[in-house]
């Protein structure tokens, strides 16, 4: 950058940590050499390998990542920072980070296993309900998901009951395509997350196989597959 103009507050910030993250121990993006006395591979230990992780961190930029007081050691009117950072203060600032962009690869991923028999339940709206029905042509509830599962190569329990315990638990704020959610009092129903508040479901009799709010029926609870 040197000869150039200054860069915005927010593409130096994405600079000078994508530089941390690419470059590992050796700090790379203008305005971080002069810190570079300061800071050693111990310092970026929190940092952790991220590419192991799996976080593409080419895709990053534009995430809300709270960098905090990392924003302290910034200089982009001159392109200059971290001149005064310690080593382990710096360590720790990367350290948040790393988290941050780890938590929010979590929360963007999606549960493979999940989301092909989310899209093998799909291929079944309009079948009839029918109580004990396993597929292919009519489902009850936990029938059209253990179904679905199957497709995706994974063998789940057949109840709505057995389902509701079998699977990891998550929380409705972090559900994904396919994750399971169970509903009434013992988990007597059950439905595939579909997106948006919905879940797609065999209802009940003379109702077929189709998409209802998560908010419709009391939850019991929320699982996942792989």
């Amino acid at each position: 950058m040197g000869a150039h103009s200054a860069p915005t507050t927010s593409r130096f910030r994405h600079i000078a940590v994508s530089g941390l993250i690419v470059g590992g121990a050796s700090i790379a993006g203008a305005g971080v050499a002069s810190a570079q006395p300061a800071i050693n591979s111990d310092s970026l230990d929190d940092l952790g390998d991220l590419g192991a992780q799996g976080i593409d961190t080419a895709s990053l930029e534009g995430q809300d990542i709270d960098t905090g007081s990392l924003d302290a050691f910034t200089t982009p009117e001159t392109g200059e920072g971290y001149s005064n950072v310690d080593g382990s203060e710096f360590g720790d600032i990367v350290g948040s980070i790393a988290d941050q962009l780890s938590q929010s690869a979590d929360a963007g991923a999606n549960n493979d296993v999940g989301v092909a028999a989310l899209e093998a339940a799909k291929t079944k709206i309009g079948a009839p309900y029918v109580w004990g029905g396993n597929g292919p042509d009519s489902f009850d509830c936990s029938g059209l998901t253990s179904w679905a599962y199957k497709q995706a190569g994974v063998s789940i329990p057949r109840t709505a009951a057995q389902q509701a315990a079998a699977g990891t638990p998550v929380d409705l704020d972090d559900l994904q395509l396919g994750d399971l959610v169970t509903f009434y009092e013992g988990a007597t129903h059950v439905g595939i997350y579909a997106g948006d508040g919905q879940v797609l479901n065999a209802p009940t009799y003379g109702v077929p196989v189709s998409y209802a709010p998560i908010d419709s029926m009391p939850v019991y609870n929320a699982v996942r597959f792989r």
